[in-house]
């Protein structure tokens, strides 16, 4: 019996002793404490050193005449002029390794010499390569070499929130960054140009930021910085201050930049018809906004289509119609000679009509004979 107690007992007493051990070596014995992880401050320094030596200052000079009557004893001498020389400043991006610089048509307009400076202290004269003043935008040209365009970022996928950046030129000071949010997309009704579609966002700009980079988190450009709205309600394009302020998106300038690259002028779309929106309140619910035709362009593409006045239009390559601004300005980007589908409706009944795009004629006003709502 004692035997068999001493066969129990021991292998029990070796296994407790190897747990104990176990536990003290692998278990028990508390590990180190981990460091804590040092938290990195919110930084967009890499997004800034990436976009900035693309963003150039520009500096133009405009020779003014001044009429004045100088006065000789009581009498008047016949009048004479004075030159004096009107300085302004503002800001440009470089977007080709040609020395192509994309800025707004205002900071350059009436200059009778432009001088660009960039970021690593170089300066040139430049040339001006094309403007359009539908959109506010110009293009220039320098000769240098090993020049850093910008990266292009997506301006149709920004949203409201995204963190932006803007880089100029304000008051002179040279190259700047301040920092803010996307706050509206798709802003219009200023009435200062012809095409309107600006990014809002509430960066701090200042006089001499026009024409400089609205940039993302990660350096890529997503719009020309070009107006600040005041508390006084009136837009300025040369406005000192706190307010809100507009960029022209990436896509519609770089549209605008390659046709006056290329052809010296930009060559939009054109529809021939005037529209106004009406509001669709189908029975299932809801309202969106359609297009009601009220006047054809005689021998456009419209009426060559079948487009009639009253039509109502629906549809526009089998995107539901939603804004007759945004709609002026998907015609305008088109080719001549592409074919759009466009859906109406008229008398109660559907309508699937072809039209080939026309070239709107610089002589026409986009208001009336584009499409274009009123």
């Amino acid at each position: 019996m004692k035997q068999h107690l001493t066969l129990i007992v021991w292998p029990a007493i070796a296994g407790l002793l190897a747990a104990l051990l176990i536990l003290d070596r692998w278990v028990l014995t508390p590990s180190p404490a981990a460091p804590k992880a040092e938290l990195e401050p919110v930084s967009y320094a890499a997004a800034v050193r990436e976009a900035t030596p693309s963003v150039v200052n520009i500096y133009t000079a405009k020779l003014v005449l001044e009429g004045r009557r100088p006065l000789l004893g009581r009498y008047s001498a016949l009048p004479s002029q004075r030159q004096r020389i009107e300085r302004s400043l503002g800001s440009g991006v470089i977007m080709t390794k040609h020395g192509h610089i994309l800025t707004n048509n205002h900071v350059i307009a009436g200059a009778d010499a432009i001088q660009v400076m960039l970021y690593d202290g170089r300066s040139a004269n430049a040339v001006v390569i094309g403007t359009d003043s539908a959109t506010d935008l110009a293009v220039l040209k320098v000769d240098l070499p090993d020049l850093q365009p910008i990266t292009l970022g997506d301006s149709d996928s920004a949203r409201v929130g995204d963190v932006v950046l803007a880089i100029g030129n304000p008051l002179g000071f040279g190259h700047s960054v301040t920092q803010g949010i996307v706050s509206a997309l798709g802003r219009f009704g200023l009435q200062l140009n012809t095409y309107e579609d600006y990014i809002q966002t509430d960066a701090t700009i200042h006089l001499g930021n026009s024409g400089g980079a609205l940039i993302d988190t990660r350096g890529r450009l997503l719009g020309i910085n070009t107006l600040i709205y005041t508390a006084d309600n009136q837009a300025h394009s040369a406005s000192t201050g706190i307010g809100i302020s507009l960029a022209i998106p990436e896509s519609l300038a770089v549209f605008v930049m390659r046709d006056l690259i290329n052809y010296g002028e930009v060559i939009r779309g054109w529809l021939g018809v005037s529209v106004e929106p009406v509001v669709a309140m189908p029975p299932a619910g809801g309202r969106y906004q359609q297009l009601s035709v009220v006047e054809v362009a005689p021998g456009g593409p419209a009426q060559k289509a079948g487009i009639q006045v009253g039509d109502i239009i629906t549809y526009i390559d089998g995107e539901r119609v939603r804004d007759g601004r945004l709609t002026m300005h998907r015609i305008a980007m088109l080719r001549p000679g592409e074919t759009v589908s466009i859906t109406l409706q008229r008398n109660r009944q559907s309508l699937e009509l072809n039209a080939v795009v026309g070239a709107l004629n610089h002589s026409v006003t986009p208001g009336t004979n584009s499409l274009a709502p009123r």
